[in-house]
């Protein structure tokens, strides 16, 4: 347990029921935020990629409902680093997920 709690201060570093609290604690933080750093991403990728749908005239919702029309098999995560880095592959992705809509609204009428 001392060795878990090497670079501690004080005496969680020094002493054995300090170091054992501390690195007890630790851990459960280390256990939480694993999982809450997925759903933190995951936020923020759909943040990216509803500013850059919103800037090319379409909202997130509907940006990303068209990408299932169109059975579009890629991940928040990738849709976000193309929204970030390449415009001009993020743009054919809001057209194909246009195109997807349009199909989808005219064989909802029919």
């Amino acid at each position: 347990m001392i060795r878990a709690a090497k670079g501690y201060r004080g005496r969680r570093s020094k002493l054995y029921r300090y170091a054992s609290d501390a690195v007890d604690h630790g851990r459960v933080y280390a256990y939480r935020d694993r999982r809450r750093k997925k759903r933190e991403f995951r936020y923020l990728w759909q943040i990216r990629i509803n500013a850059a749908s919103r800037a090319a005239g379409m909202t997130y919702s509907r940006f990303i409902e068209g990408l299932k029309a169109a059975k579009v098999a890629l991940d928040r995560k990738i849709i976000a680093d193309l929204a970030a880095t390449d415009g001009a592959a993020f743009g054919e992705l809001i057209k194909v997920a246009q195109g997807a809509l349009k199909t989808k609204a005219t064989a909802a009428k029919a």
